[in-house]
């Protein structure tokens, strides 16, 4: 079976079938199902140590602080247990900063429509979704939303915060891609922008790396497609290949944490920081940032072909790497659900991206076969209806 294949039961009973996964654990799986580089580090880390407190240091802990830091543009690194926790971090930090070194009292940070920071009160609330709010106000103040990839709108925005009342803008929190938003990559002239504003204002800037980061955007982390660093980032999915763990790493200079200010009970535990840095080790020793933009040139290719084919149906085709997003028509009777129960059906696994954009995000390894494989699928559903 391939490493990106899976077991699915039917019917409660465990039926061996070759499935072609595009969703990876909503680009989770970063090596796919069962490589033997994660077989063998959760084997050898299980038989020592698993979990230890974060008192104490641990030599896994370590050494996938040195491997995160020594290839971004961070100084630091906490670890916790997902992407929401990672988020609920560089928002504490970004407070912090705020009242310490800024001195604002009532601290506001931009986000962006379509957003999506994770599950959290804090984290939906960031979240630029109503959807995802609804049935849980009341909701944490201090959060401000824009148009995301509209420079205009958020220069506005700052001035109308900063330039009355007690509440002033201390960071502005970003996807570098819109993931659970569509599938939007961020505008390189717009991230420069804000790069700039932040610079001569002191505002931090915070990049959600939770889906695009470890490698998915054909760079090891989103905010290098746009030529800009972040203040801070934070980190999940992918990290871990499947094993939960989760990072928010920032500069040196907005370290304002002190012992006891910020901590996580299963952060930092040996077992899944072993595994990350297995996972990062093999990333960087196969090279798989080659493969990952080859397959998703192919992978763009075969949509575009397919988007051609069928014009009344199908308006974009867009991503970076292996996250991409095709986009139905507006006016198409179809919905993304419907098109991947289709697939699904046949063999190929996709995720939307809400009710009229279907994901693509793939196991790192995927092959040049699996991508045709999946093309011809994915055609043969547009062919049904």
């Amino acid at each position: 079976m391939p490493w990106n294949g899976e077991q699915v039961a039917v019917c409660g009973m465990r039926q061996e079938r070759n499935i072609s996964t595009f969703v990876a654990g909503i680009a989770t799986c970063t090596l796919g199902h069962a490589h033997p580089v994660m077989v063998e580090a959760v084997t050898q880390q299980i038989q020592t140590l698993h979990h230890v407190s974060n008192l104490y240091y641990t030599a896994a802990q370590g050494e996938l602080a040195k491997w995160l830091v020594g290839h971004s543009c961070a100084d630091r690194a906490f670890f916790c247990n997902s992407g929401a926790e990672a988020n609920e971090g560089a928002i504490k930090l970004a407070r912090k900063y705020a009242h310490t070194v800024l001195n604002i009292e009532n601290p506001v940070i931009i986000t962006a429509h379509a957003s999506f920071h994770g599950r959290t009160l804090a984290t939906i609330t960031a979240t630029g979704q109503p959807k995802y709010q609804k049935g849980f106000s009341p909701l944490v103040p201090g959060f401000y939303y824009v148009p995301y990839n509209d420079i205009a709108a958020l220069e506005r925005a700052i001035d109308e915060l900063d330039s009355g009342g007690d509440r002033q803008v201390a960071a502005i929190l970003l996807e570098a891609l819109q993931g659970e938003g569509g599938v939007r990559p961020g505008d390189r002239a717009y991230f420069q922008r804000i790069r700039e504003i932040c610079n001569q204002k002191g505002i931090l800037l915070i990049c959600d790396e939770v889906q695009v980061g470890m490698g998915r955007s054909g760079q090891y982390w989103g905010y290098e497609n746009l030529g800009i660093e972040p203040d801070i980032f934070t980190s999940a999915k992918g990290l871990g290949g499947g094993i939960p763990i989760g990072a928010m790493l920032c500069k040196s200079f907005c370290d304002v944490f002190q012992p006891g200010d910020h901590a996580s009970t299963f952060g930092g535990n040996p077992f899944a920081c072993s595994v990350a840095l297995a996972v990062c080790q093999t990333l960087e020793r196969e090279n798989l940032l080659a493969n990952v933009r080859d397959r998703g040139e192919q992978l763009r290719a075969g949509l575009s072909a397919i988007a051609q084919k069928y014009p009344d149906a199908i308006a974009d085709v867009r991503g970076w790497g292996l996250i991409n997003g095709l986009e139905l028509k507006a006016d198409s009777p179809l919905t993304s659900p419907e098109v991947i129960k289709i697939t699904t059906d046949h063999g190929l696994l996709l995720v939307p991206a809400g009710p009229k954009v279907i994901r693509f995000v793939p196991p790192l390894i995927v092959t040049s076969d699996e991508v045709n494989q999946a093309l011809e699928t994915l055609e043969k559903a547009f062919a049904s209806f």
